[in-house]
């Protein structure tokens, strides 16, 4: 019974295993950032190559960090940002992609 009673103390924010996963809440951190940021320069035209750029290197960190995420509370937010990274990768691409104007 006392054991049924003890409260487990959750070392990481998105662990719910009461383990420590620094490298997968690192991968949630930076896909979210980089979500955030494709999305929100996506709706510039001018600014195609942050967006695209970000939301590709989103797109890999949230992938990753899918394939190593070990609880729900991990995968939630890498869903989110990588929905946003995706968004903002695609709108890139359509206004001007990667090297648009850069390069050719």
């Amino acid at each position: 019974m006392a054991h049924a009673m003890r409260r487990r103390s959750s070392v990481s924010l998105f662990a719910t295993d009461g383990k420590a996963h620094p490298l997968q809440d690192s991968l949630v951190a930076v896909t979210l950032v980089l979500g955030a940021l494709a999305f929100v320069t996506a709706m510039f035209h001018n600014l195609h190559l942050i967006s695209s750029w970000a939301g590709l290197i989103g797109i890999l960190t949230g992938a990753y960090g899918q394939y190593i995420s070990v609880t729900t509370r991990e995968r939630f937010p890498l869903i989110i940002g990588l929905g946003a990274s995706a968004i903002g990768f695609f709108l890139g691409m359509a206004h001007g992609g990667l090297f648009g104007g850069v390069l050719g």
